[in-house]
């Protein structure tokens, strides 16, 4: 396993759609691996493939406690099937918009079918923190990120803050 570096909403390949997988290699299961690690390192509780340059449909999520045992959901190709007309509101971040929080409004419940670690073909009812997560990771896979749902104000200002914050690093 190896932690892979996670691109900013700075990076054009965010904005991409990423590519169906066609099977279930020995390399998709490194790339699992691979990102389950970099998620609980950042730490995250979901990460996209494309968040690791892979512009594949892979996602890879975990909302349990910090201090409960962990339980990973590993979704390859997922596909929204079916979302409630009940809405949630979350304080959502992303691993690839450092630092920055906004409330964002979606479907309360979802059903998504995806093949899971084995390439077996399983379907999720989530709702709550898992739902939200589910949705906010498959937006990555369609090239769309959580600040999207702001306004072009406060998403330029955001944007305007990590590409400050990246020049600052690079200089230290």
């Amino acid at each position: 396993m190896a932690l892979r570096p996670i691109i900013t909403c700075l990076d054009p390949a965010l904005r991409q759609t990423s590519a169906p997988l066609e099977q279930v290699d020995d390399a998709v299961q490194r790339l699992i691996d691979d990102m389950l690690l970099t998620m609980y390192e950042a730490p995250g509780i979901g990460l996209a493939a494309i968040q690791v340059a892979e512009p594949v449909r892979l996602i890879v999520t975990d909302v349990s406690d910090e201090d409960g045992e962990r339980n990973p959901h590993v979704l390859i190709n997922p596909e929204i099937l079916w979302t409630s007309d009940s809405r949630n509101v979350y304080n959502e971040g992303c691993l690839s918009v450092p630092e920055h929080y906004a409330e964002v409004e979606r479907p309360a419940e979802c059903r998504v079918r995806f093949l899971n670690r084995e390439g077996k073909e399983e379907e999720i009812h989530a709702d709550g923190l898992l739902a939200t997560c589910l949705q906010h990771e498959i937006d990555h896979l369609n090239g769309v990120l959580f600040i999207d749902y702001l306004s072009k104000l406060k998403r330029n200002m955001i944007i305007r803050k990590v590409a400050k914050a990246s020049r600052e690093t690079v200089m230290v």
